[in-house]
């Protein structure tokens, strides 16, 4: 079973980006963390990280119906990014969307997000470990259907 892990747009700045929104982790630690989790869950995981929509969305087309289920932080192409979500639709497997920080508690034009209708469930708020959650939701939904 392997699980696609996506981040977008500026997650690869993780650690210097604005620690007290943020973190202080790496997305290479976040990404150590997570692989972890996956080993403890007996699952495999392929990370991906872009800052282009374009190259999110290949990678999307090209890897995700193979896939168990995808954890994707679409970063700032969550407020906006209609083709991004035409993509994440098009998906038959679950996707759990991750934030690092509470979009909902933030400036007005974070919280509107155009993905959250394509996919599973929306985690927001719980920092690195929203990942670790998202992944064993995914886990524990796979091994009930």
């Amino acid at each position: 079973m392997t699980y696609l892990v996506v981040n977008g747009p500026n997650l690869n700045a993780l650690g210097h980006r604005d620690p007290a929104i943020y973190g202080t982790l790496t997305l290479e630690d976040i990404q150590d963390r997570i692989t972890r989790k996956g080993k403890e869950l007996g699952v495999e995981l392929s990370f991906f990280q872009s800052n282009s929509e374009g190259a999110i969305i290949d990678h999307l087309q090209q890897n995700g119906p193979s896939c168990e289920g995808v954890i994707i932080n679409p970063g700032a192409l969550t407020h906006y990014s209609i083709a991004l979500r035409d993509a994440l639709a098009d998906l038959s497997v679950p996707i759990i969307e991750v934030h690092l920080s509470n979009i909902h508690a933030r400036e007005a034009f974070r919280r509107r997000s155009v993905t959250a209708g394509a996919v599973s469930g929306q985690i927001a708020g719980l920092g690195w470990r929203g990942y670790l959650a998202a992944l064993e939701y995914l886990v524990e939904e796979s091994s009930n259907n």
